[in-house]
């Protein structure tokens, strides 16, 4: 089996889904082709953990998202603004960022330390699932994560692609449907869903 750069994800709920498209709709026109956001292979979503995993673990790796989903009740999220900031390259990115509640930050934390014995960092481009050349950004974000996006370095988001955007009213309450794990593509976006189940919202 090969190993593959996943990332374990709350995904939201279809009309979140199609807010965030929009907005990426929007970002498209000042940077095509980056990011395009859909509902079938390139999921919006709030990142969790991230990392590199054998394929011979998803099963495995399925069964203890299952026990977490049981465990938690996230409720409704809320995100509070669009946060802007620049890449290594200098290109701008731009997000939903989602309010850190204490149920959130705990399922974070909770799923990081289930995952460990699973993940790896030494990640390469071929363990990305991509149909164009891998952005060095994308490979140096998984490789940190647990250094520079993990436990109080957590900051929930749903990236909505590059340029900058600001015609949204906040903040905009919704609810996550799934816990998921996803194989990663270029720009950190999920391309491929590996394994999922469903979410108590209250």
């Amino acid at each position: 089996m090969a190993e593959i750069a996943v990332d374990v994800v709350l995904l939201p709920t279809e009309e979140m889904a199609d807010k965030a498209i929009a907005a990426n709709k929007e970002l498209l026109k000042q940077c095509a082709d980056k990011i395009v956001l859909d509902k079938e292979s390139c999921l919006p979503h709030i990142s969790l953990a991230m990392g590199c995993i054998d394929e011979s673990n998803i099963d495995e790796i399925d069964k203890i998202l299952k026990t977490t989903a049981k465990e938690s009740s996230l409720g409704q999220q809320s995100a509070v603004c669009i946060h802007t900031e620049s890449n290594q390259a200098g290109e701008k990115v731009s997000v939903f960022e989602i309010e850190k509640t204490e149920a959130l930050q705990s399922l974070h934390e909770g799923v990081m330390k289930r995952l460990e014995p699973y993940f790896s960092y030494d990640v390469k481009a071929d363990m990305v699932l991509s149909s164009s050349e891998t952005g060095e950004s994308t490979l140096d974000w998984i490789k940190n994560y647990p250094e520079n996006s993990s436990f109080e370095k957590f900051s929930p988001h749903i990236t909505i692609g590059y340029g900058e955007i600001n015609n949204f009213s906040f903040p905009i309450i919704f609810a996550v449907s799934k816990l998921a794990l996803c194989h990663l593509g270029n720009h950190c976006t999920c391309r491929k869903i590996l394994a999922s189940t469903n979410l108590k919202t209250c």
